[in-house]
C-alpha cells in the first residue's frame, strides 16, 4: 500500500510500473461500488490521467478501511438500528445509552464456538453475526463491534485486554478478555459490553470508583500496585474481582490470538461448556449446559440444575436467533455436555 499526501490506499498511476499493477480481490470484505471507489482514487483507467496508452479498469490497491481497525467496514446504521438507538453527538450520557441498549441487545454467548463454525473476529465476520443476524457473541465481538461504532460516532477510543479471574483465588486466565476505553471531556471510563455479567453502563477508570446504577449491582474500579484496572462486582460473599485490564497496546492481531486459543484450545471454557447469558428487563440470566442463574437487583441470585430438555425454551426466551440446523445441533451438543 502506497501514500499519497498522507492518505493511505491512493496511488499516482504514473508512479506504478505495470509490473507492480495487479488486480486483487480481498476475501471476506465487501468492496464499495466502482463509482465509489473511483471518487477515493482507488481506482484509475490508465491513459486517461497519465497520458500512457489506454488500458482497462485496473485496481492498484486491495480496498481496504483507512485504519487496522476496519472501522469503515462498518454498517453504522445498520448497528443502531439494531439498538433502536439515534446518532447523537459524543456525550457521558449518549455513552450510557448506547452501551445500555448495547448489552441489552445482544446475548453473550459461545454458541458459535462450540459448534465449530466461528467466523473469526474480524469487524466483516462479526457484523454479518450482529447486525445482519442479531446474534450475540463473546468479549472480543462485542467489544470490537462496540468500539467501530464509537469511533465512527467521533469518540475517542482505545481498546484494551485484561484476564478474567483473581489471582488470589488461582483463577486468573490469560489476556483474553476485550474491553473499550472511552475517554471523553478529559475522564477515561471503562466499557465492558461483553462480559457475561456486563456492566450497563460504563464506569470511570479511577481508583475506587463506584457504579450503582442499578441500585443492588455495584460495581468498583481499582487500581492495581502494577498499574492496572480492576474491576470488582459486589457478590454475596462481598466484591469479587471480575477482571483485571492492562496498558498494553492492542493490536488486531491481539485480538486475532486471544480468540484463537479460547475458541480451540481443548482446555478453554468455551470449547468444553455451553454460556448463553442476556440482560432482560428487571434482572440478567444466565444458561450453562448445568445449570441456571437468575440475578435481579437487590435480591439474592437464584441458582439451580438445568431441567432435562429446557435448553429449547431458553433459547427461545433470550431470543437467540439460530437457523433450525443450528438449534438442533446446539441442543443436541448441550444435552451431550450435561450428561
Amino acid at each position: 500500500m502506497s501514500h499519497v499526501n498522507g492518505r493511505a490506499g491512493t496511488t499516482s498511476p504514473d508512479s506504478v510500473p505495470d509490473a507492480l499493477v495487479a488486480l486483487v480481490d480481498p476475501p471476506r470484505l465487501e468492496r464499495p461500488g466502482l463509482d465509489q471507489l473511483e471518487r477515493r482514487g482507488e481506482l484509475v483507467r490508465c491513459g486517461r490521467r497519465s497520458g500512457l496508452p489506454s488500458r482497462p479498469l485496473l485496481r492498484l490497491t486491495v480496498w481496504m478501511p483507512t485504519d487496522a481497525w476496519e472501522i469503515d467496514v462498518l454498517d453504522l446504521a445498520g448497528y443502531l438500528s439494531r439498538l433502536g438507538a439515534p446518532v447523537r453527538e459524543p456525550s457521558r450520557a449518549a455513552l450510557a445509552e448506547l452501551h445500555e441498549a448495547h448489552v441489552r441487545a445482544f446475548t453473550f454467548d459461545n454458541i458459535d464456538v462450540l459448534l465449530g463454525q466461528h467466523p473469526g473476529v474480524s469487524l466483516g465476520a462479526v457484523q454479518e453475526k450482529f447486525v445482519g443476524r442479531g446474534r450475540g457473541g463473546y468479549c472480543f465481538e462485542h467489544s470490537t463491534i462496540f468500539a467501530a461504532a464509537l469511533e465512527r460516532l467521533g469518540y475517542q477510543v482505545r481498546r484494551h485486554l485484561g484476564r478474567v479471574g483473581d489471582p488470589s483465588a488461582g483463577t486468573q486466565q490469560g489476556r483474553t478478555h476485550m474491553v473499550v476505553e472511552v475517554v471523553l471531556d478529559g475522564q477515561r471510563l471503562l466499557c465492558d459490553p461483553g462480559f457475561g455479567m456486563s456492566l450497563l453502563r460504563p464506569i470511570p477508570m479511577t481508583d475506587d470508583a463506584e457504579d450503582d446504577y442499578r441500585p443492588g449491582w455495584r460495581y468498583r474500579m481499582r487500581r492495581t500496585e502494577g498499574g492496572a484496572w480492576a474491576l470488582y462486582r459486589m457478590g454475596e460473599k462481598g466484591w469479587e474481582l471480575a477482571h483485571t485490564t492492562d496498558e498494553l497496546e492492542v493490536t488486531p492481531v491481539d485480538v486475532v490470538m486471544g480468540h484463537h486459543y479460547t475458541s480451540t484450545y481443548p482446555g478453554s471454557h468455551f470449547t468444553t461448556g455451553f454460556t448463553v447469558a442476556r440482560h432482560l428487563p428487571g434482572g440478567h440470566v444466565t444458561v450453562t449446559h448445568q445449570s441456571l442463574t437468575t440475578r435481579t437487583p437487590g435480591k439474592p441470585t437464584e441458582h439451580r440444575p438445568l431441567r432435562a430438555g429446557e435448553i429449547g425454551e431458553w433459547l427461545s426466551t433470550l431470543e437467540v436467533h439460530l437457523g433450525s440446523e443450528e438449534r438442533t445441533r446446539l441442543v443436541e451438543k448441550v444435552r451431550d455436555l450435561s450428561s
